[in-house]
């Protein structure tokens, strides 16, 4: 740290070294506001994931970090605004150079990959309230049921509704944390008919009712600010 900060420039740039072969490094991180991501994604990430710049899929990878190099140069305006989107497409274009590669992870980020069944996630994703069916699921993947159902499991690691189920679960759990909405609200949201039937399959999976986990968590927050 003292390093970086002794040769850190007036425009933000660390800057070391006068002669030789040039070497840019870029650091940053991303921060989630809630679980949701950090369950989903973070526990999906290897330690470290190495994208060779000679492979064909890191083209759009190179673009981004070129163009970063770029904005980092000199100030410009609109230096920050452009920074924050293209720190975003180097994250996207990172996980698709991986996907792409032979050391897909299993589980439904892995299986973003598939044409199929990434495109089927994707409708899930995107409208979680729908009362899905699996025959329904494999038409829009353009396979037959039975074989949908064994690809998706054996590439998501769950059948295809527990998968939702589990999705919804995961939204509600995020939902419950992060805003007083009521139950029935919350319910709604994500493709429940009444609060009761939300609140059965919420304890199901995690044990509590929402209720006592959305109160278990506000003490918790309130233990760490006193």
């Amino acid at each position: 740290m003292n390093f970086m900060n002794e040769h850190l420039k007036a425009d933000g740039v660390v800057r070391y070294g006068r002669g030789g072969a040039r070497t840019v490094g870029t650091g940053g991180r991303f921060t989630f506001n809630d679980e949701t991501s950090a369950l989903l994604l973070l526990k999906s990430l290897p330690p470290l994931i190495h994208i060779r710049g000679s492979l064909p899929q890191s083209k759009a990878l190179r673009s981004a970090l070129e163009l970063i190099g770029y904005e980092t140069e000199a100030r410009r305006p609109g230096n920050s605004a452009v920074g924050a989107g293209l720190c975003t497409i180097v994250l996207v274009n990172i996980l698709r150079a991986w996907l792409a590669t032979d050391e897909r992870p299993e589980g439904w980020l892995g299986a973003l990959a598939d044409p199929h069944i990434g495109f089927v996630l994707g409708l899930m994703h995107g409208n979680v309230t729908k009362r899905w069916r699996v025959e329904e699921l494999a038409r829009e993947a353009g396979m037959s049921r039975t074989t949908f159902a064994e690809c998706f499991k054996s590439l998501v690691g769950l059948a295809p509704l527990e998968y939702l189920t589990r999705w919804r679960m995961t939204i509600a759990r995020s939902a419950l944390r992060r805003d007083d909405s009521n139950l029935a609200t919350i319910a709604e949201s994500i493709g429940y008919e009444s609060d009761t039937a939300f609140s059965s399959a919420f304890k199901k999976m995690f044990g509590c009712s929402p209720g006592f986990y959305r109160a278990q968590t506000f003490r918790s927050a309130a233990r760490r600010v006193s």
